[in-house]
């Protein structure tokens, strides 16, 4: 581990109005609450943010409005990826990196079918690395449209291109983390974020450069000390109850995501509408209750931070 400093970069939602287009005076807000929660990026144009329900316009009219807004206070990344041939991935890769983007994240899923092996997947990497040069990228692990890990070993090959400042992790297995930080070590300006929470500590005290990860679209506050205290030895019990509240919500917080998170968002006082463009279930009387509770719950345990 090369540093002890952690960054917190959130997975942003995308605010929509009632009627299904997009509000943007909501997203300024809900920019500038990730900002004063103390994250160190933003990941727009993700799956929390519904990219595969946004146009490619609105795709770009969303990275361009969260830059805007964060002024470049902190680096913003945004997927680039979204299948098809490679030379029209580049083109939109280099599209979004021209509205200022600090990298441009590659779907893991968009650059080869499930069945296909990592030897073509490698491959399509490197042929869009060509046809963006200069670029820096990121990849992550989305499980939409279906999971795609990356080897220890693929890591280490592509990072050593100098290209790659971001990897959002999805393994949920500590020990892959572990070997992935280890032939990743040292890498100038190169970040491994893991998205599971069940072992944010561990990762976190693993050599892992943060977090990313969707709780913090509800308390994106407790994520930041998290990073910040995961190491505090006189903390340790506030660190313990903080990972134990994380394992012990995590199943409420997943269920008919975004729409979840956007409830408790509206209980916190910001104008954010539940809509959403993706068909994630109803939010039904009782998994109203649950968020209730979990916002309950959340306002005790908020004190261990001060």
């Amino acid at each position: 581990m090369t540093t002890t400093q952690k960054g917190f970069i959130p997975v942003m939602l995308t605010p929509f109005n009632d009627n299904g287009s997009i509000d943007f005076d909501t997203l300024t807000s809900l920019t500038e609450l990730y900002l004063k929660a103390g994250a160190k990026g933003l990941f727009a144009n993700c799956l929390s943010s519904e990219m595969f329900e946004l146009s490619a316009d609105e795709r770009i009219a969303i990275i361009k409005h969260v830059i805007k807004v964060t002024d470049g206070t902190v680096p913003v990344v945004a997927t680039g990826t979204f299948g098809g041939p490679i030379k029209e991935q580049a083109d939109f890769v280099n599209k979004v990196h021209d509205t200022g983007t600090a990298a441009v994240i590659l779907l893991n899923s968009s650059l080869a079918e499930q069945d296909e092996p990592d030897e073509v997947f490698n491959e399509r990497v490197f042929e869009l690395l060509e046809r963006t040069p200069n670029v820096p990228v990121g990849f992550y692990e989305c499980p939409v449209p279906y999971k795609r890990l990356l080897s220890p070993q693929q890591l280490k090959t592509f990072v050593a291109t100098g290209r790659v400042i971001y990897h959002k992790d999805t393994c949920l297995d500590i020990n892959q983390i572990r070997e992935k930080l280890a032939v990743t070590e040292g890498t100038p300006n190169f970040g491994l974020y893991d998205a599971y929470m069940a072992h944010a500590v561990e990762t976190l005290k693993a050599g892992s450069a943060g977090l990313s990860c969707i709780q913090g679209n509800y308390f994106p506050e407790l994520i930041v000390w998290l990073c910040d205290n995961y190491n505090n030895p006189q903390l340790q019990g506030e660190v313990d109850r903080v990972q134990a509240f994380l394992i012990d919500k995590m199943d409420v917080m997943h269920n008919v995501y975004p729409i979840v998170s956007k409830y408790f968002l509206q209980k916190r006082g910001l104008n954010i509408d539940t809509f959403t463009r993706r068909n994630v279930g109803l939010f039904t009387s009782d998994l109203k209750l649950q968020i209730d509770t979990l916002y309950r719950d959340y306002e005790e345990i908020k004190t261990v931070m001060g």
